[in-house]
């Protein structure tokens, strides 16, 4: 089940986002850390109400955060449009991967702006990330170019 998250998610989400970092790293994909996320970035996104968990028999999983655009950073390329949401933090537990859970966070960002009459949805992730990669492009973005301040790839799907 997925819906909005509350402040009783706050202190697992950490726990999730620690666990991702440390399978990240020893996959030699330098990207998130051992303070990134951490519980001030959700905090932010849950008082924006933009942060989402996936839930599975009452246990967060998973998460999302979808945010209005206004990353700097994303201004060294060139996108289409001109009214964004952008994705940020999506994360499932290793041990729930495999089951779609990252799709239907990332499709329902793709809805959520659709219905919000946005041109557009980007994310990014890490170059060494090919997983993400591989979900990102399965659900229709295309690649728009290296953000370099970041180290990170830009993907947008235009509506």
């Amino acid at each position: 089940m997925l819906r909005l998250a509350t402040s009783d998610d706050l202190k697992g989400l950490c726990c999730i986002a620690r666990i991702v970092a440390r399978e990240l790293h020893a996959s030699g994909i330098d990207q998130w850390s051992d303070t990134y996320p951490d519980y001030e970035h959700f905090q932010k996104d849950l008082d924006k109400s933009a942060l989402y968990v996936y839930e599975i028999e009452g246990g967060v999983i998973g998460s999302i955060s979808i945010l209005p655009e206004n990353d700097p950073f994303y201004k060294v390329l060139t996108w289409e449009g001109t009214n964004a949401l952008v994705v940020h933090r999506l994360m499932v537990l290793p041990a729930f991967r495999r089951q779609h859970i990252g799709s239907t966070l990332l499709n329902f960002a793709i809805e959520m702006a659709k219905k919000q009459n946005y041109d557009s949805v980007k994310i990014d992730t890490h170059p060494d990330n090919l997983r993400m990669q591989k979900l990102i492009k399965s659900c229709g973005f295309k690649e728009v170019g290296y953000i370099t301040p970041m180290n990170r790839i830009g993907y947008q799907l235009v509506f």
